[in-house]
């Protein structure tokens, strides 16, 4: 069918009424060497049977492997309950709660939400979720210059630890206007920032620090000297953290002094099943003192003239959504079924079961980590603690073992050689409370045969 639904004679109709030849001298502004001209690559429409027949046979391409990997996407078991009740017709198809009185069973899912982020980041509110945790960053950036009125130098202190993708995005975003973005590198033995190594930057006007924990490299930052460092010179501090990490590790809201001001990260680790290019969802949590420049959408109770309880957005400037250059952020819709996975799936494994998933993940990378160091020229390249994954050095080429796993079955970890060419043959191995003790044995036999075989 066409691609808008009207006849020959309504576009004769409405050109003639505007006065133009054709619907393509309406575009006659454009230079025909930015036009893309035909659709050559497109094939033909499908019938319904003709669809189904195609994605079965794309499906099927699909191999299932083992996964090692994590590098900001994990692995988690995902309780069955989480997904039944996400699809259910009343959260699967629900969008914007802009009227409240039709929306308050989704208006209710969030503020719970919001809840339980609030308690999981040890700070005092959060929004409704965004994109995913790249841009969550690039947005916490934003933020953080809006909410530091003193700082006239727009610099902000970026460590290399901090997620490549997440670096990448932020620069994009936030480079055209007129924020400086400063990369500080990581002690080659702990992978990890040290505290002194931020003395240069001693008395200078900085905007804010990020700090990320765990750390790209699985290593846990100073957080603590870095939080109080970043405040003596009078900047924001933005956390980016693994929400499952939580559960365990001093949350963003308790550390150095008076802990961060701006948390966020990415939640797919909260129910969000691994998929090809995701979906994902990106939280951000704040002091009650900069709630005023949280993007995205905030969720209030309240109650009516009647004393029942309600729950409507608030806190949004209506610039939000129609006039973007008098917004606080361009964000103006979030990944609400992501966050409602989540939702479902914080509130059924409680704060036990999370600490129980999160020991388990620690647990497995410590066995991995042995297991794997016990083969001839494998170790783990940095010092310290770790969580559930680790960087450990190859004795031969790491984009030859990555493949070579791969046909075995196998997704051996993440090669960082294009981000961390200084790191030379390294694989960035992962460990979630998916696997098994045997799994992990499987994975170390078959790297110790292929890494004799290249040898």
């Amino acid at each position: 069918m066409p691609f808008i639904p009207h006849t020959e004679d309504d576009v004769k109709e409405m050109l003639a009424a505007i006065g133009a030849p054709s619907i393509e001298s309406l575009f006659d502004e454009i230079p025909a060497a930015l036009r893309t001209g035909g659709l050559a690559t497109i094939p033909e429409g499908l019938n319904e049977l003709g669809v189904t027949q195609l994605m079965q046979a794309r499906a099927k391409k699909n191999k299932p492997l083992l996964c090692f990997a994590g590098a900001g996407a994990y692995e988690h078991h995902i309780p069955a309950a989480v997904w039944e009740l996400t699809t259910r017709g009343e959260f699967y198809t629900a969008y914007t709660p802009y009227q409240a009185e039709a929306s308050q069973g989704t208006l209710q899912l969030l503020y719970e939400y919001q809840t339980m982020m609030a308690s999981l980041t040890g700070l005092d509110v959060s929004n409704a979720s965004l994109y995913d945790g790249a841009s969550a960053l690039a947005e916490a950036i934003l933020m953080a210059v809006r909410c530091n009125r003193k700082s006239k130098s727009r610099r902000i202190l970026l460590p290399t630890t901090v997620h490549p993708a997440y670096r990448k995005v932020s620069r994009n975003i936030v480079s055209n206007q007129d924020i400086i973005l400063e990369e500080i590198p990581y002690c080659a033995e702990k992978g990890a920032v040290l505290a002194k190594s931020l003395d240069r930057y001693q008395g200078e006007d900085i905007a804010a620090l990020v700090i990320q924990q765990p750390n790209f490299f699985g290593s846990l930052e100073e957080v603590d000297a870095l939080t109080d460092w970043a405040h003596a010179q009078g900047a924001i501090v933005i956390a980016v953290v693994n929400p499952m990490t939580l559960a365990v590790l001093k949350p963003p809201g308790e550390w150095g002094t008076s802990g961060v001001d701006i948390a966020c990260g990415e939640g797919q680790p909260l129910g969000i099943p691994l998929a090809g290019g995701g979906p994902y969802f990106g939280f951000m949590c704040c002091k009650q003192k900069q709630v005023r420049q949280l993007p995205g959408r905030i969720v209030g109770r309240t109650v009516d003239l009647d004393g029942k309880e309600g729950f409507t957005l608030t806190l949004q400037a209506r610039e939000q959504h129609i006039r973007r250059s008098k917004a606080t952020s361009n964000i103006c819709t979030n990944q609400g079924l992501m966050t409602t996975a989540a939702t479902i799936y914080l509130s059924l494994l409680g704060p036990t079961g999370l600490r129980s998933v999160a020991q388990a993940c620690f647990a497995n990378t410590q066995k991995l980590v042995e297991r794997l160091a016990q083969i001839e020229g494998v170790e783990a390249i940095f010092s310290g603690t770790h969580f559930h994954e680790v960087m450990i050095q190859l004795p031969c080429s790491a984009e030859a073992v990555h493949e070579k796993l791969c046909e075995q079955g196998i997704l051996g970890g993440y090669e960082p050689s294009g981000e961390y060419p200084e790191l030379g043959d390294a694989l960035l191995v992962c460990a979630t409370e998916t696997r098994t003790d045997e799994e992990i044995e499987h994975f170390a036999v078959q790297l110790e045969t292929i890494i004799k075989n290249l040898n």
